[in-house]
């Protein structure tokens, strides 16, 4: 009999951490995505993670962190956004993360790779004219005149997302609230209803009759209405009231919604709750853009305003 080794093989150190380090991208993803699906994460999440967990060069697995820095700066000169090099890099750290953590590889080639720094963008956002040029052109003699014109109210007054409201259900409507559920942070929140959305949306589940769906927003033949639809019918507004400085979608809505809210008189805490935001930090950049009356407030409140 040989005289055993003095280096133990891969699969003996594995036995003896009680690790299972992978060793192909296949194995390796097969594993992530099984948490994900754990995690019962959005299907838009998993696929956010599938479209940017791609690597033509090598195998992610075989990556360290050289190979990340030299893939930002390839991307960098191919001139892609900032935007779109941090979503991929937010990506590549959710999923060596993962692997690390559960000891599917010796070292996390992410641990030390920041995310590139951004500049502060405007936020996009209508003007109150623009706001009700929108509505106008919603023929409200028509169901889905009447349909598209509740859809604007209902983002124009609670700042929801487009997928939060694609969910919502008849049920869910109260009597001066609406129940979200379907959240991005999958906690539940409940945002109020102004008195012109309340009778905006009575009148519209009058209109709406029954049907063999429980979601709140139908189409013509009764079934839920989808997301895509909703964005075609924004679209479809968009080019009819030839709006050009600002995307007309629904996301502007939302943002518009935060801007009003700021502009009115609202505080960052009620803003928090209302965007269902679960850190204040991304909330801020709405109050110090929009705050209102900042060179007043200083005239009146300034250090020097009392002194001479």
């Amino acid at each position: 009999m040989s005289k055993r080794r003095s280096l133990l093989t891969d699969d003996e150190i594995r036995i003896s951490t009680k690790t299972t380090f992978v060793t192909t991208d296949e194995e390796a993803l097969k594993l992530f995505y099984e948490e994900c699906h754990l995690k019962n994460l959005r299907p838009h999440t998993i696929k956010y993670y599938r479209e940017n967990l791609q690597s033509k060069r090598q195998p992610l697995v075989n990556m360290i962190e050289r190979d990340i820095k030299l893939m930002i700066l390839d991307m960098q000169e191919r001139g892609l956004k900032t935007t779109t090099i941090n979503t991929k890099l937010r990506a590549l750290r959710c999923f060596f993360n993962f692997l690390y953590n559960n000891k599917h590889i010796k070292k996390n080639p992410m641990a030390n790779v920041k995310l590139l720094k951004q500049r502060k963008e405007v936020v996009p956002s209508f003007s109150k004219e623009q706001v009700k040029l929108l509505f106008s052109l919603c023929d409200k003699r028509t169901f889905v005149g009447i349909r598209d014109y509740t859809i604007m109210l209902l983002m124009l007054d609670t700042a929801i997302r487009l997928n939060e409201l694609v969910s919502i259900e008849l049920a869910d409507v109260k009597e001066h609230e609406i129940v979200i559920r379907e959240t991005k942070t999958f906690f539940e929140r409940v945002v109020p209803m102004s008195k012109k959305l309340k009778e905006q949306m009575d009148i519209w589940i009058k209109i709406r009759g029954n049907c063999h769906t429980d979601n709140l927003f139908i189409n013509v033949d009764g079934d839920e209405l989808k997301k895509r639809s909703i964005q075609n019918r924004i679209e479809h507004y968009a080019k009819l009231s030839g709006i050009t400085n600002v995307r007309v979608s629904a996301h502007t809505f939302r943002h518009t919604s935060a801007k009003f809210f700021i502009q009115n008189g609202g505080n960052a805490f009620h803003l928090q709750q209302l965007l269902g935001h679960t850190s204040l930090e991304i909330t801020k950049k709405y109050v110090n853009l929009w705050s209102k009356d900042v060179a007043e407030s200083h005239k009146q409140f300034g250090a020097l305003s009392n002194i001479f």
